[in-house]
């Protein structure tokens, strides 16, 4: 009996417990549950609740049964489709995360989630249409798990897909503190004939941009980096009566509205959501082979916190453009003919576009696929 106790003692310790009750069954023998362990399922089961209601309100038709059960149902819209496409991506907010526990903006951060994958999946000429969402804790704080769900449902509704489960998951002794992790899955459907790859791309098309609201969701890596050696505080003015942390935790842009409609009134050749890598990488893997890209960059404005950070960092132009996004979220590439109504188009979904680019015949005597003046 000694001997056992002292072996469900160690075991308290083990799991960073700072009481010492321990209860015992019918036979005196000690008996340890979950909740000691650190995992609150009761907790669990009241986010959930939480979770269903909010969930809801972002159902499109063919969604089939809802949050809760063991897996997610999805009637094909078959009258919509002849040969249907399923197109998937997952991402993830990287260590913007760090930023959101650091000036406790959770609401933002799941918009950036959604926006990250769905973005993923337009690109492809896609509709997104299925969102799954991953939230680890290493205790789950039900106020701050809810704001989180309620950013991912708010990028569900902007990019048309219906939140259709996930994962809540408390992790005590792999998450410690406010450290938290999020990561989603995005489900998409295209039409076979209408997938787009690049390969329809030739010498003369024109590469479009579209503004981004900021960094969106790369480079914060390198961002606190600046923070550290700046000096630079997150709650200081900048730009007007926002903080500088505000501004860092604006959310990544969804695209899917004002370019789907776009694919649908002309024809799109190629499209690049601008996120790791920034314009030179991301634009560049659209591009078939023989082929470069020349972007002006005269032709767009960085936002303000874009140039705050080349400014603090001291970071020369190639680690720009290949890190961040530089105020373009998202590229089309039209052909030239198509260029004007494609700009109507844009700008009457509420876009600001601009001609940023052109394709032409690669220099053999450059490396670089992507060429920035």
């Amino acid at each position: 009996m000694g001997s056992m106790a002292h072996r469900a003692n160690l075991q308290y310790a083990r799991a960073g417990l700072n009481r010492m009750q321990i209860d015992m069954d019918d036979t005196g023998t000690t008996s340890l549950r979950y909740r000691d362990a650190g995992v609150d399922i009761d907790r669990g089961n009241r986010l959930v609740d939480r979770i269903r209601a909010i969930a809801s309100r972002t159902y499109r038709p063919g969604v089939l049964g809802g949050v809760g059960g063991f897996a997610s149902l999805f009637k094909l819209p078959m009258d919509r489709y002849r040969n249907p496409v399923l197109v998937t991506a997952t991402d993830g907010v990287g260590t913007k995360l760090r930023l959101a526990v650091e000036t406790s903006r959770y609401e933002t951060v799941g918009i950036d989630l959604v926006a990250m994958c769905a973005n993923d999946v337009l690109v492809q000429g896609a509709e997104p249409v299925l969102f799954l969402d991953y939230l680890a804790m290493g205790e789950l704080e039900l106020s701050k798990a809810q704001m989180v769900i309620e950013g991912v449902a708010r990028g569900c509704e902007l990019a048309g897909a219906s939140l259709v489960g996930g994962e809540c998951a408390e992790m005590p002794g792999v998450y410690s503190g406010e450290d938290f992790d999020l990561a989603g899955f995005c489900l998409g459907l295209v039409e076979e004939d209408r997938i787009v790859n690049g390969t329809g791309i030739h010498p003369g098309d024109r590469i479009i941009g579209l503004p981004s609201s900021g960094l969106h969701s790369n480079g914060f890596s390198l961002v606190r980096k600046i923070l550290e050696v700046s000096g630079a505080s997150l709650g200081e003015p900048f730009d007007g009566a926002e903080s500088l942390g505000e501004h860092l935790m604006t959310p990544t842009r969804i695209y899917v509205g004002s370019v789907r409609r776009a694919m649908e009134e002309i024809p799109v050749k190629g499209l690049a959501h601008i996120t790791g890598g920034g314009l030179t990488l991301n634009v560049g893997r659209i591009l078939p082979a023989g082929l470069c890209a020349r972007l002006d960059r005269g032709h767009w404005t960085m936002p303000p916190i874009v140039r705050w950070v080349r400014e603090a960092g001291g970071i020369e132009d190639r680690e720009m453009f290949r890190t961040f996004n530089c105020g373009i979220g998202m590229t089309l590439v039209v052909s030239a003919h198509h260029v004007d109504d494609a700009l109507r188009t844009l700008g009457e979904s509420g876009e600001a576009p601009a001609v940023i680019g052109e394709v032409l015949l690669a220099d053999p005597r450059h490396r670089e696929q992507v060429i920035i003046d």
